[in-house]
């Protein structure tokens, strides 16, 4: 893309290599333009060429397709190699008339778009990493003035700077010049100027006029716009819809789904604009999958800016959001049934495993989490609203919670906005659930008892119920334990009621929790008996690991302990199954604690290591390091 640094490079190459000795016969460097309005012709540049050869007045063939002739045999006379630099290319017929017409002499050239029609060697530029362009933007300041300190005195917004500049080396260089007319001002406050302004590359070209080393004016606008009025409609019109993407990378499907297009010819038209490093091909790990895309942020600013813009390309905008939201909705919905699937029940369409299912949950988050916040505008609400409900299992299940506040602060109040009073209690228990999670017991209480009432005032006693089961819960973390108790029972029969089995079994395994803070420990046994034997009769394997897990808690606090070692073995086994190595983790680190018990040192370490390694796996590094460190202490 332009700004890359292309040409700062080759230049650079060039200095290396004659002081290498690799061109004895020099270096010849045009500059074709590509980019400006007024390009430089294949027949203009031969001239160029042919005057820094010594060819020029008489000795100048008077026509072209003589001094083309003159210039290759030139060339081919010429002993000592030469390189020739071809800079700012933007289309074949540019260059193709000045290859030397041997190889005894090298070319190199640069481009924002890819010749892949041609057998040339192709080295793709990406921008700096975060630590390439810290340094870069020292440099520059230092350079022209060693006194200057901001950079070590502002360490944090130097990088942040750098960020917003997205790590490409034109905007890094402008901000450079920003700052050096700026001065003694912080690079603070750059940064609070660049965020404030709705697009950065208006905000970076605001600052100097001044030029590169090159005699090249620093601006970055121009050069997206150069770029962008160059496309052809249809790519043109996909660059600005990507644009409008949630999260950083796009799948070729969600593109699909922006565009109103079909897969394959999304894809092309991908290709395309990926030719012209306007748009980054993202593979897996292994380099096989269908890719996803990704536009460079401040690529993305300049888009969304020509869509704000206009009035006609903001409602086209409008209109693919909503069909991008369509699409999530409903691949996260049959995700979600996948999670919640149990034998008996009927096969979600696409997804065919949970496996298949939370990796492509994990592959969308990012975008999916920015989807959901589209929310705050009206006409996204509908659609953005159910697909936060669609999330809550996910979410829990990977432990993001703190993506789970957001999508369910922002569900529950545009349902709120909807009058949707259904949807802003399931938000109110989604936040609930998550703020329980991360400790904020106080506050999930209140949440739970906002979506209770709004319930009960519908009168949905399905809901109702659910409400009453999560309420228990979170009292139960407070402490407020024979509240939790009667609440507990109050979801237990108002399940029964509904005839909701897998429902109750959550109750009688949650109830047993609450029995055994209460001193209660045979009648929790009991309870969390009937929990493994419901989730059995149900068909939820993870729903009975999950209550083998607390049997065992419960046997092992009586003192049964052979029985909760295997109870632990079995909770272990299940877990594994789904990849819950959180849930392993727990099983392996608590039956380790069972086998102390049982005076067995040598399989309560075994039992530590291999949590240490379920808890690494699920990312839970702090329990990973604890399960190691009492491993090692049992050495």
């Amino acid at each position: 893309m332009g700004g890359i640094g292309k040409t700062a490079l080759a230049v650079e190459v060039a200095h290396r290599a004659q002081g290498k000795g690799w061109f004895p016969g020099g270096t010849l460097f045009v500059d074709l333009r590509g980019y400006d309005d007024d390009p430089v012709t294949a027949d203009q540049a031969v001239l160029a060429l042919l005057d820094a050869l010594d060819v020029r007045n008489r000795d100048l063939p008077p026509t072209a397709e003589r001094q083309y002739d003159a210039y290759r045999a030139l060339l081919a006379e010429r002993r000592e190699r030469i390189l020739l630099i071809l800079d700012n290319v933007s289309d074949p017929a540019q260059f193709l008339p000045l290859l030397p017409g041997t190889d005894h002499h090298r070319v190199l050239i640069t481009s924002r778009k890819r010749p892949d029609s041609l057998p040339v060697r192709r080295i793709d530029l990406d921008t700096l990493a975060s630590d390439e362009s810290v340094a870069l933007l020292t440099r520059a300041l230092h350079d022209s003035d060693e006194r200057d300190e901001r950079c070590a005195r502002e360490p944090e917004a130097l990088r942040e700077l750098a960020t917003l500049c997205g790590n490409l080396p034109l905007a890094l260089q402008i901000a450079a010049a920003m700052l050096r007319r700026r001065q003694p001002r912080t690079i603070a406050s750059l940064v609070h100027d660049i965020r404030k302004a709705t697009d950065p590359t208006i905000a970076l070209d605001g600052g100097t006029g001044a030029t590169d080393q090159y005699g090249r004016s620093l601006v970055l606008r121009p050069v997206l716009e150069t770029s962008y009025r160059q496309l052809p409609a249809q790519q043109a019109r996909l660059l600005r819809l990507l644009a409008l993407a949630p999260g950083t990378e796009t799948a070729t499907l969600a593109a699909a789904s922006l565009a109103g297009l079909g897969f394959e010819a999304t894809l092309v038209l991908l290709e395309e604009l990926a030719a012209t490093s306007l748009v980054t091909r993202v593979l897996s790990g292994n380099g096989t999958a269908t890719p996803r895309w990704r536009v460079h942020d401040l690529v993305r600013a300049f888009a969304a800016g020509v869509v704000e813009g206009d009035v006609d390309l903001k409602e086209e905008g409008e209109a693919a959001r909503e069909r991008v939201l369509k699409f999530y909705v409903m691949c996260a919905s049959l995700a979600d049934r996948r999670l919640k699937w149990l034998p008996g029940q009927q096969e979600p369409e696409i997804f065919e495993s949970r496996g298949q299912a939370l990796a492509w949950l994990d592959r969308e988050r990012t975008a999916l989490v920015a989807a959901v916040q589209w929310a705050e505008a009206e006409r996204y609400a509908p659609l953005a609203v159910p697909l936060s409900e669609c999330l809550a299992e996910y979410l829990e299940w990977r432990r993001y919670f703190d993506d789970w506040i957001t999508v369910s602060r922002v569900a529950r109040d545009a349902a709120q906005r909807l009058g949707d009073r259904r949807a802003e209690g399931w938000g109110w228990d989604y936040l609930g659930l998550a703020l329980r999670n991360v400790g904020r017991v106080e506050e999930a209480i209140d949440a739970h008892l906002r979506a209770l009432d709004l319930s009960r005032a519908i009168g949905d006693r399905h809901g109702e119920a659910v409400k009453w089961e999560h309420l228990a819960n979170a009292l139960r973390n407070a402490g407020r334990t024979s509240e939790a108790i009667d609440a507990h029972l109050r979801a237990r029969d108002l399940y029964q009621a509904e005839d909701d089995r897998q429902r109750e079994a959550n109750v009688w395994n949650n109830l047993a929790l609450s029995l055994r803070d209460a001193g209660r420990a045979e009648e929790a046994i009991e309870a969390h008996l009937r929990a493994r034997d419901l989730y059995r009769a149900n068909g939820d394997r993870h729903g009975e690991g999950i209550a083998w897990y607390n049997l065992a808690h419960a046997w092992e606090q009586t003192d049964r302990v052979q029985e909760s070692i295997d109870a632990y073995a079995n909770a272990h086994a299940i877990f594994s199954e789904f990849e819950d190595w959180y849930g392993v983790g727990h099983a392996l680190s608590n039956q380790a604690r069972s086998h102390l018990a049982n005076d067995n040192r040598d399989a309560a370490r075994l039992a530590y290591r291999q949590a240490a390694e379920a808890f690494t796996r699920s990312e839970a590094f702090d329990r990973a390091a604890r399960a190691q460190s009492d491993a090692d202490a049992l050495t």
